[in-house]
């Protein structure tokens, strides 16, 4: 498990530096067109820093692959949670950004909820059992919520920020679906190559495109921190439910435990959500 953590601590890095690559580039690439998404995807790669965002990006999904194969699917996305400390130091020092002093309060509760989490894990060695009618019940309520809130943003009109924050609410949910379905993956008995030609395979992979779009265009419009938090926060909460409910993850060793367990997950989302948008960086040419 402990490997599994150190894993999810450097995904964690990883996916917040390549999300502000992300946002870097996509600011500077033509705005994406949903009938034209093969045109949109060039466009978005024909900005450098949004190609560098990706190449980090899946070098952090390697990682978090790597995690939720050897520590259970809540800790590895509580973990993923506590990457918003490294997103708001990176956003600041690196790219442009400033954070006020609410922003750090956030900062500091979310990393005293990851303590507690590391010292009150119990029982996180025992197999995990998936429940098949549970994960396809959660696959399918986290989709149609990720599905329904980019039909939402499409079809009705809204200021560019709330657009933002609608469509980094639906990518979150999206990658969240991904999480789960790998997480099945990795915990399922090994079929033709390894266990790759599965149905959840294309369930992660119908989930993980439908997000590239929807989070994208998030960057282009939204404002940048807070787009990424709101991104990272819902797919962190989508992921810990889905561990919990149809991985059956361990919430804590005994009532102490759980409490001091479901106090920390608390303290990890409410971290998050005392970061509202700082002012966005002037983007680079490039």
């Amino acid at each position: 498990m402990i490997l599994g953590l150190i894993l999810a601590l450097a995904s964690a890095v990883a996916t917040n530096l390549a999300f502000l690559f992300k946002h870097r580039g996509a600011v500077l690439a033509p705005p994406i067109e949903v009938r034209h998404p093969l045109r949109s995807a060039v466009g978005l790669f024909r900005s450098k820093w949004f190609a560098v965002g990706w190449v980090v990006a899946i070098v952090a999904w390697f990682l978090h692959v790597g995690a939720l194969a050897l520590a259970p699917l809540s800790i590895v996305q509580a973990v993923l949670s506590g990457g918003l400390v490294f997103l708001a130091v990176f956003a600041e020092r690196f790219f442009g950004f400033q954070l006020g002093r609410r922003q750090w309060v956030g900062l500091t509760i979310t990393a005293a909820g990851l303590v507690v989490i590391g010292l009150t894990g119990g029982g996180a060695d025992d197999p995990q059992r998936a429940s098949l009618a549970a994960l396809i019940a959660v696959e399918a309520a986290i989709f149609a919520i990720g599905a329904a809130l980019v039909r939402i943003s499409a079809r009705r009109h809204f200021l560019a920020r709330a657009e933002g924050l609608i469509l980094g609410a639906a990518a979150g949910a999206l990658f969240g679906v991904s999480a789960v379905a790998i997480k099945y993956i990795t915990q399922a008995s090994r079929g033709p190559l390894l266990g790759l030609l599965s149905p959840w395979t294309l369930t992660a992979m119908i989930a993980g495109v439908i997000a590239f779009y929807a989070s994208a265009r998030s960057l282009q419009i939204g404002n940048g921190v807070e787009v990424i938090t709101i991104t990272s926060v819902i797919a962190n909460l989508a992921a810990i439910f889905g561990g919990i409910i149809v991985f059956h993850d361990p919430i804590g060793s005994g009532p102490p435990g759980i409490t001091a367990r479901f106090v920390a997950f608390c303290l990890v989302i409410a971290g998050a959500a005392l970061m509202p948008a700082p002012m966005r960086a002037t983007p680079d040419a490039g």
